[in-house]
């Protein structure tokens, strides 16, 4: 068994976006492509955001496409018009461009801003930390529900921010992991419920559950084999439980990264969010305190940094001995 020169290129290719992402982050001073994306999402919404229900289903749709397919087309002409000056200008951006789409300093970054002013009872300023990271109202947030949003947010984005990424750019590089993220960019500003965008907006959050679907579940598989190795970590039971409780979340496809976190932790997600002051229920997961579950703690923020680390370690892993089978058998 062997893997083409085409996969190993895209192996080394994600490897090193990872390194440059873990060693960088999204430094401030450099464009980034969502930022592009999420003007361009704005403009059209202004101009395309009106009329009747069904026209504004018509003209999300179309938002959809050109964003996301102008988000590729985009990327790939630029990788073919350096790679005609030189191969290497060509893989030098495509390595950043892989770079971008992934979030994992990033997202360890914020939650350990939550983290560190929690650590030390300083609630407001966790407070306001965590109110970068997350749109429910925080300012009258416990330690328990503060720890709870910066888990939830790191269970969540693990796949959004990592795991979803590493598997479009596995697929098919730069390209297909930036047409990923303007999918997900869409979804973040459009996909919404509500009055406005709930006609507009449905082409855009269906496409997003269907980008995620496959990741979702992936990533809440490697969570819990990477868990073997971690000291403390719940995994007797955990696939199990969160197979079953994956399903009560609203979304088709959080519910499975969060309720994995929540078994290896031994505590429990979800509840109460309250946006705007108005109060919004999701099911509860995870393992309750009469089951032997643990009251949420600023602790439990760091292990879930640890699992999230262990996940999309174990993810490509998984990637690859996927990506092994399918050229044996072809």
């Amino acid at each position: 068994m062997s893997l083409t020169a085409l996969s190993l290129s895209l192996l080394a290719l994600v490897g090193a976006a990872v390194v440059v992402d873990l060693r960088l982050g999204d430094p401030r001073r450099l464009p980034h492509p969502v930022v592009g994306m999420g003007r361009a999402i704005a403009a059209l919404e202004r101009a395309w955001n009106h009329g009747t229900p069904q026209a504004r289903r018509w003209r999300g749709a179309l938002l959809t496409m050109v964003v996301v397919a102008g988000s590729f087309a985009l990327v790939w002409s630029l990788l073919a018009l350096l790679a005609r000056l030189h191969p290497w200008l060509a893989l030098a951006a495509e390595l950043w461009l892989v770079a971008t789409a992934l979030s994992i300093k990033g997202l360890a970054d914020a939650a350990r801003a939550v983290a560190t002013p929690l650590g030390r009872g300083d609630l407001p300023a966790a407070r306001e930390a965590l109110g970068m990271i997350v749109g429910r109202d925080t300012e009258r947030l416990d330690e328990a529900e503060l720890a709870r949003g910066a888990v939830e947010t790191v269970a969540e984005n693990t796949v959004d921010g990592i795991t979803a990424p590493l598997f479009w750019a596995l697929l098919g590089g730069a390209p297909l992991a930036l047409a990923y993220k303007a999918v997900n960019t869409l979804d973040s500003m459009v996909g919404y419920r509500n009055a406005r965008y709930a006609d507009f907006g449905y082409a855009s959050a269906k496409l997003d559950d269907l980008a995620n679907w496959l990741p979702a579940r992936m990533t809440a598989l490697a969570l819990w084999l990477a868990a073997w190795a971690m000291p403390g970590a719940r995994y007797r039971g955990a696939l199990a439980a969160t197979w079953r409780q994956a399903p009560r979340h609203p979304s088709p496809n959080a519910g499975w990264p969060e309720a994995m976190v929540a078994q290896l932790l031994g505590v429990q997600l979800g509840g109460t969010n309250h946006y705007a002051g108005v109060a919004s229920h999701r099911a509860v997961l995870g393992v309750p305190l009469s089951e032997g579950g643990e009251p949420l703690a600023v602790g439990h923020i760091g292990r879930a940094i640890r699992h999230m680390h262990g996940g999309w370690l174990a993810f490509l892993v998984l990637m690859t001995a996927v990506i092994l089978v399918k050229e044996t058998l072809t």
